[in-house]
């Protein structure tokens, strides 16, 4: 069996790489691009998830 090495962010310390998604977030809000969701888009979203759900199709999560 091979293992693979991390490497990069992979390999990281799982702290260190919460700080760094933490300051991607915070710059994407800053600059404008970041996407906040009104309540009437997530309902939306969760209705659309919940009937694909029930039709017994998996899809990504």
């Amino acid at each position: 069996m091979t293992r693979k090495s991390l490497r990069g962010f992979a390999a990281m310390d799982p702290q260190r790489q919460r700080e760094i998604a933490s300051l991607g977030g915070r710059a994407a809000h800053q600059s404008g691009h970041a996407h906040e969701f009104t309540s009437e888009e997530a309902r939306a979203a969760g209705k659309k998830r919940h009937a694909r759900t029930a039709l017994g199709e998996a899809g990504p999560r």
